[in-house]
C-alpha cells in the first residue's frame, strides 16, 4: 500500500493559477479572459506577466466565453475563469453553442465549485456543473483532488485537443498526491488496494475517502480507493476491474447525485456488472452560507458519510 501523507493544506485555485502561470511562460498560444475575479482565480501573475494574452471581460461571462472561442478559432488556446456556478449556468447556451457544438479548443476553468464554496451561500455555490457539463458531446470533464493534480491537469490540458471543463475549489484542502504521478487524462488512480469494498471518489472528497478508509481498517474492513479526477471520458477500466474484487461500490462526490460521477458509475455497473452501489453527494437540494467544514458535515459529505455508506452497501451485498 503506498501511504498518502498531507503535505499541507492549500487550495486547489492556487494550483490552477501557478499552471497557468507555468503556460505563460512555455506556451506564447496560451491566453487567459477572466470575468472580474482575477484574484479569485489565482490568474494575477499571468495577468502581470503576459499583459497582451490576459483579457479582463468584466462581469459578462457569455461575452467571454464567445471571445474565447473566436480567440480559439484564431489558433490561441484560451483559458476561461470565474466561479463554477457563472463558468456554466449562466452562460450554458454560449458553451453549448459557441464551444462545444464548434468542438473549440476552449479550456473553461471553474473555480468555487460546491458547498465548499462556502458563506457566499446558494447563489454562488453550484452542485449542477459536473451534470451539466457531461452531458455536452465531446466535453472532456476534470475534477482535481488537491493543489498538485490541479496545477498538472492545468498544464496537461493545454495539450489537448477540444473543450475542457476544469472543476476546482475555494477551501484549503490537503495536498497529498505526488507530482511524480502526472496526470493523465481518463486514467483514474488506485490510490489504496482493498478487497472488501470499493470506494470511488473525485474532487475534495477523494482525500475524505482515505481517511474514511483508515476508519474501515481499523473496523476490520478492506477498502479500495480510487481517485477520479476525470469524470469525463470514464476511466471504466479500473472501477470493472476493483468491482470484480470488492462486489460493491460507493461513489463519492461534491455534487448532486443526480447527474453527476455516481450516476456515470451505474451506468457503466448495469452495462457490465450490476453490483450493489451506495452514493455519497448532495440528495437533489441546493446549499447554503456556512463554512465549508459545516457544510461539508451537513450535507454529508464527509468522511463519516463515506464510513457509514461503505458499511450499508457491505449489508447489501451480503
Amino acid at each position: 500500500m503506498v501511504e498518502y501523507i498531507n503535505q499541507g493544506n492549500n487550495d486547489t485555485r492556487s494550483g490552477f493559477g501557478e499552471g497557468l502561470t507555468e503556460l505563460g511562460r512555455s506556451n506564447n498560444d496560451v491566453v487567459a479572459l477572466c470575468a472580474d475575479l482575477t484574484g479569485s482565480l489565482k490568474m494575477n501573475v499571468f495577468a502581470k506577466e503576459n499583459p497582451n494574452r490576459f483579457f479582463q471581460t468584466g462581469i459578462a461571462e457569455a461575452n467571454m466565453i464567445g471571445i474565447a472561442a473566436g480567440l480559439a478559432v484564431g489558433g490561441k488556446i484560451p483559458f476561461t475563469g470565474t466561479f463554477a456556478n457563472f463558468s456554466t449556468g449562466r452562460v450554458y447556451d454560449q458553451i453549448r453553442q459557441s464551444v462545444a457544438y464548434s468542438n473549440q479548443n476552449v479550456k473553461i476553468c471553474a473555480s468555487h465549485a460546491g458547498v465548499t464554496l462556502g458563506e457566499d451561500g446558494a447563489t454562488h455555490q453550484i452542485l449542477e456543473d459536473i451534470g451539466l457539463m457531461k452531458m455536452l458531446p465531446g466535453m472532456t470533464v476534470i475534477n482535481t483532488c488537491d493543489f498538485n493534480q490541479t496545477k498538472l491537469a492545468t498544464i496537461e490540458i493545454s495539450k489537448t485537443d477540444g473543450p475542457v471543463y476544469l472543476r476546482f475549489g475555494r477551501p484549503k484542502v490537503p495536498n497529498f498526491t505526488k507530482k511524480e504521478e502526472g496526470f493523465n487524462i481518463g486514467k483514474g488512480i488506485l490510490l489504496k488496494k482493498g478487497s472488501d469494498v470499493t470506494i470511488a471518489a473525485t474532487g475534495h472528497l477523494v482525500w475524505e475517502a482515505l481517511e474514511a478508509s483508515k476508519d474501515l481498517e481499523k473496523n476490520g474492513i478492506s477498502s479500495e480507493v480510487i481517485n477520479i479526477h476525470t469524470i469525463k471520458p470514464l476511466d471504466e477500466d479500473i472501477i470493472l476491474n476493483s468491482i470484480s474484487k470488492t462486489g460493491c461500490i460507493v461513489s463519492a462526490e461534491e455534487h448532486n447525485i443526480y447527474g453527476g460521477l455516481g450516476e456515470s458509475i451505474s451506468r457503466i455497473l448495469a452495462l457490465n456488472h450490476p453490483t450493489p452501489q451506495e452514493f455519497v453527494g448532495t440528495n437533489d437540494t441546493f446549499g447554503e452560507s456556512g463554512t465549508p467544514s459545516e457544510l461539508m458535515k451537513k450535507y454529508g459529505l464527509d468522511k463519516d458519510s463515506i464510513f457509514n455508506a461503505s458499511i450499508k452497501v457491505l449489508k447489501r451485498k451480503k
